[in-house]
């Protein structure tokens, strides 16, 4: 029972987290959204930074295990179709309205007080993301720089993902062919200058 309460605690919170933000989300607010008294949540965490941090875990583990989940579903596939393919899928991933307004908010305005903290797990993820793109590139024979590709694909998968919140469906899936075909072209140019 403990743990159930837990998991509910945590997605209630996930999406007032969300929307209002660690500021503007009360303990209170989260105690209404999952039904109970403000003091049983203290049963489960120590306070609300315990309680955002264990939210930024659930998270990020979450999407650490889609990414390499997504690329092991696809590591037949030619290598740079899965480079694109893992650009499409992450983009709908965090489609989930909550999931990418956290993700939005955890990376612009983190709370100060956990900056640190969220840094870390930013930084394992970068990590997770790093060894499946590595694995990729061994694929395709790339004698660039992997750092500077790596970092180029970051760029884009962050681009990507943020402007699906100012863009209609159509103007998105535009500008993420544009920014693909410029990206795989780029590093394609430079294989055959090498």
């Amino acid at each position: 029972m403990g743990q159930e309460t837990q998991k509910v605690i945590k997605e209630k919170a996930l999406i007032l987290f969300a929307q209002k933000g660690f500021e503007g989300t009360s303990l209170n607010d989260i105690a209404d959204e999952v039904g109970i008294k403000k003091p049983s949540l203290y049963a489960h965490f120590k306070n609300k930074e315990d309680l955002f941090l264990g939210v930024i875990n659930k998270v990020t583990i979450d999407y650490n295990t889609f990414f390499e989940q997504t690329a092991k579903d696809i590591e037949t596939v030619q290598p740079e179709k899965q480079l694109y393919t893992l650009l499409v899928k992450n983009t709908a991933y965090l489609q989930n309205h909550e999931l990418g307004l956290i993700f939005k908010r955890m990376m612009l305005f983190p709370p100060e007080s956990l900056r640190s903290e969220i840094y870390e797990m930013f930084q394992s993820t970068e990590e997770v993301m790093k060894s499946v793109v590595y694995s990729i590139l061994e694929k395709m024979d790339v004698q660039l720089d992997w750092d500077q590709i790596f970092d180029a694909y970051l760029c884009l998968l962050d681009g990507v993902f943020e402007q699906q919140f100012y863009y209609s469906k159509e103007e998105h899936s535009k500008r993420v062919e544009n920014s693909w075909t410029l990206f795989i072209n780029g590093i394609n140019y430079m294989r055959v200058g090498d």
